[in-house]
Formats: structure tokens, C-alpha cells, sequence
């Protein structure tokens, strides 16, 4: 009895799970970008066509004129050092992956989504109406979606898509705390409503999400991760943080809005403000959490020899 020789035999060793980075999750991409689109639709019927939601977001807004002082001078310089600062960030690391890591599609994708994403807020509030006359004092003029915080949370999701798996974890904290800390300020400087940054968040989900799919699709042999989460810019400690986050704006969410219901008694001061900045942050944070999930379980895992 003869055995063929092993060098002929077909190479069958983990072939079974090998699986392309973004292989057969493209229907995920597609159900979190309609979820976006949803979303988007549904924050601007509630906050800027119902009487409810406007009256919720211009008090968060007239309420925001008591954090003054140092809070309000610093994030004045921030946002005017926000465009600078996301270009500069984003150009960067683009770059620099680009140059060294030679991620040339990868990039370009990046790049033509970042752009996309603020060249749809633009077009977006010049497209919709001036806010309707609900029985609320308010500026007319649509605010909606915030520029601001559109460049900021678009800026970290180009580096959120061109870096490596094991360092999206990182990314997409450090990015999505920036995009927070952009809307926040914002919101402080009584430049937008809450409901504007919400918004903008939910435009760069809906470009950014798609670029992203190209990405592993077109980058399936570096978009690759061994899942052990051995590498400190892959730990879950960065997950844990952004959802602990969430969860903390969530009660600070539900003590606010809890203050000021109906049968309390308690005229608000600051409650609708802090109610805002909930919403920003669970929104930012939750963004966040979500998409380091969708990219992680999209990734290529690394077989064990």
C-alpha cells in the first residue's frame, strides 16, 4: 500500500474558517446605515417639527448661557482650533499609514468619505427649511446637522478606517471622545442645539459606514486581527470606557429629565442643558461602541499555525 506524498496533498488546514476581512457582513453595513438614515429622520421631525423637541432643544440651548467663565472661554478656543486640529490629526495618520504601510485605496476611500460627509451636511441645512413657528422662541434659521461636529466626528472616522484592527479599539475611542468633546462645546458656546450634533454624528455614520465596508473589502489582506486582544491598543478596556461613558450620560440623562417631569414641582435651570449633553454623549459614545463591534467582527482573524 503507497500514500501519496504529503507536498501533493491539498492544503487544508484552516481553510475551513478562513474567512476575508468583510466577507458576508456587507447586509450589516447596509442595516447600520439604514439605521442612520432613520435616525437622522426621525431627530429632525422630533426636534425641529414637533413642539415637544423644539421646546426640549431651545432650552438646552438658553440653559447652556449659565456654564460661562473659563468652561465657555476654552471651548471657544477649541472650536476655533477644531478645524485645524481634525485636518491636522486626520492628515497625518492618513498620511503616515499611507506612506508607511502603502494603504493607497484604503486612504483614498478614507478621504473621499470624509470630504462627503461634510459636503452632506452643507448641502442638508441648506436644503431644509427654516424651522417651523411651533409656539417656541427660537432662531428660524436651521442649524441642523452642525458643521463643526460633522469635521471633527468625520476626521476620526478616516483614521478609524485606515489604521489596523488592533488599533481601531484605541481609535475609535480617542476619535469618538474627541467628536464628543467637539458637540459638547458646541452646545456650551450656544453655537448648536443638541439635537444638531446628534445630527452630524448620524450623517458620518451613514458616508462613513459604507467607505468603511470598501475598506476591509479592498484592504482584506491587512485588515486582519488574531482576536486574542494581546496588543494595548486592542484591549476591551477601551470598549468598557466608551460604554461606561454611555451608561453614565444615561443616568445623568434620566436624573435631569426626571428634575423637571411633570408632578415635581422643580423649575429646571440646567436640567434640560445636562439632558442635552446626555444626548450628545450616549450618542457619541454609543456610535462608538458600535462601530468598533461591526469592524472588529468584520476583520480577518488570524489563523493558529
Amino acid at each position: 500500500m503507497t500514500f501519496p506524498k504529503t507536498s501533493r496533498l491539498p492544503a487544508t488546514h484552516g481553510t475551513a474558517t478562513r474567512r476575508w476581512a468583510g466577507a458576508g457582513m456587507g447586509i450589516l453595513f447596509v442595516l447600520a446605515t439604514l439605521a442612520c438614515m432613520a435616525a437622522f429622520i426621525a431627530t429632525y421631525y422630533f426636534f425641529v417639527r414637533t413642539t415637544t423637541g423644539q421646546y426640549i432643544d431651545e432650552s438646552a440651548l438658553v440653559e447652556a448661557a449659565t456654564i460661562n467663565g473659563p468652561t465657555e472661554r476654552a471651548t471657544t478656543q477649541f472650536l476655533d482650533w477644531l478645524p485645524v486640529i481634525s485636518v491636522a490629526i486626520a492628515a497625518v495618520v492618513v498620511l503616515f499609514v499611507t506612506i508607511m504601510r502603502r494603504r493607497w485605496k484604503s486612504a483614498g476611500i478614507a478621504v473621499v468619505a470624509c470630504v462627503a460627509a461634510n459636503l452632506a451636511t452643507q448641502l442638508l441645512k441648506d436644503w431644509f427649511p427654516n424651522r417651523p413657528f411651533r409656539g417656541v422662541q427660537t432662531i428660524e434659521l436651521n442649524s441642523l446637522p452642525s458643521g463643526h461636529t460633522t469635521l471633527a466626528a468625520s476626521a476620526a472616522a478616516a483614521v478609524f478606517l485606515v489604521v489596523s484592527p488592533r488599533w481601531r479599539p484605541l481609535a475609535g475611542f480617542l476619535g469618538g471622545t474627541f467628536a464628543v468633546a467637539a458637540g459638547v462645546s458646541t452646545l456650551i458656546n450656544q453655537w448648536h442645539r443638541p439635537a444638531d450634533v446628534v445630527a452630524a454624528f448620524l450623517v458620518v455614520g451613514a458616508v462613513m459606514l459604507p467607505a468603511g465596508w470598501l475598506v476591509l473589502r479592498t484592504g482584506k489582506r491587512w485588515n486582519v486581527q488574531d482576536g486574542r486582544g494581546d496588543h494595548w491598543a486592542s484591549s476591551r478596556l477601551w470598549l468598557s470606557l466608551s460604554t461606561l461613558a454611555g451608561v453614565a450620560a444615561a443616568a445623568v440623562a434620566v436624573y435631569s429629565l426626571i428634575g423637571i417631569a411633570s408632578g415635581f414641582g422643580q423649575e429646571s435651570t440646567t436640567n434640560y442643558f445636562w439632558a442635552g449633553v446626555s444626548l450628545i454623549v450616549i450618542t457619541g459614545y454609543l456610535a462608538t461602541v458600535a462601530a468598533t463591534w461591526l469592524f472588529g467582527v468584520s476583520a480577518r482573524r488570524r489563523q493558529s499555525p
